[in-house]
């Protein structure tokens, strides 16, 4: 397993992330367990999730599973840097959800019960709230730094300039700020390339991206479905509707290649400099092992020219995407 540092920081990540969301609705918590031990075996030391994952409104399913397997010890949280999410409607009062100063107090302490630790190594955004005056989101966060309870804070679903104002309002206050942000972003979902990466990169911030494999579309679903195989997933099927012969297009070179369609996906996000590291999200040990392949390949500069003709982004950052 390769390691890189998270964003500016001094950090070390494994260049994947576990994610979690299928552990609960999805996953059994015995098999949860055993992925989670399967992913420190193979290097894995980046784990992601949220306090709405398990989709229970203020039950966070996912944490607690979490929670149970680091209290069986070992060393697994000594192992492990440890990823979760504020944000998410976590009850029914007004104050139960966003990023108010309150909600964000409550809900870190929530987390750490649930997880059975004492820290989060990153505290991540879930989504940008709106209605809420930055001085007031640093605070709770500066105050959860000295209490030792957050190491590093991260966003998720941010727009470019959304990371700016909360890192030039950090900077005022002489706070580290945000280190990473975690987008949405794969070779059907581009649209982060305008202003989003160029964003982080200026600020030093790790990008985390998830769905890498569009929900399964470029996992080998087009093959599938294509040979009468197995249906896959509701979100699987909306992109291959949408995509459907670029998808095509994709798996006839990985045909070429010799390669799983899931592994040049991935590796494609490998290439990016400003990616630390996708986020892989197995139902099972067998798909947790499948995608290190993706490690050992490497896209020239003349297969990269092959994806983006098939997987056309923006082609540059915002403004030159769209003006001289």
């Amino acid at each position: 397993m390769d390691y890189v540092r998270l964003g500016r920081t001094a950090l070390k990540v494994s260049r994947f992330c576990l994610g979690t969301m299928n552990f609960g609705p999805e996953t059994a918590e015995g098999d949860a367990f055993a992925i989670m031990d399967r992913a420190l075996e193979l290097g894995i030391n980046f784990f992601d999730t949220a306090n709405v994952y398990g989709w229970k409104r203020g039950e966070g399913v996912t944490e607690q599973i979490i929670g149970r397997w680091l209290a069986q010890g070992g060393g697994r949280r000594q192992k492990i840097v440890l990823a979760t999410k504020v944000y998410g409607d976590m009850g029914d009062g007004p104050n139960d959800s966003r990023l108010s100063a309150r909600h964000i107090r409550a809900a870190c302490e929530g987390s750490l019960r649930r997880l059975q630790t004492d820290h989060l190594d990153l505290y991540q955004m879930h989504h940008v709230d709106r209605e809420a005056p930055w001085d007031e989101i640093w605070q709770a966060m500066e105050l959860l730094v000295q209490q030792g309870k957050v190491i590093y804070v991260g966003s998720s679903n941010f727009a470019g300039w959304h990371i700016a104002r909360a890192n030039e309002a950090a900077a005022r206050r002489s706070f580290l700020g945000l280190v990473s942000e975690q987008s949405k972003y794969s070779l059907v979902e581009r649209t982060i390339e305008l202003e989003v990466l160029p964003a982080c990169a200026a600020y030093g911030m790790g990008v985390i991206p998830y769905s890498p494999l569009a929900s399964g579309a470029l996992a080998g679903a087009g093959r599938r479905t294509g040979q009468g195989g197995r249906r896959d997933g509701e979100w699987a099927q909306k992109e291959l509707g949408r995509h459907r012969s670029k998808i095509e297009a994709f798996e006839g070179l990985c045909r070429e290649l010799g390669e799983e369609p899931a592994d040049v996906a991935l590796a494609w996000l490998l290439a990016n400099p400003v990616v630390t590291g996708p986020i892989i999200g197995p139902r099972t040990r067998e798909q947790l092992e499948g995608g290190l392949r993706a490690l050992q390949i490497k896209l020239d500069a003349q297969l990269l020219g092959k994806l983006d003709a098939i997987f056309p982004g923006p082609g540059k950052p915002a403004p030159e995407a769209y003006a001289w």
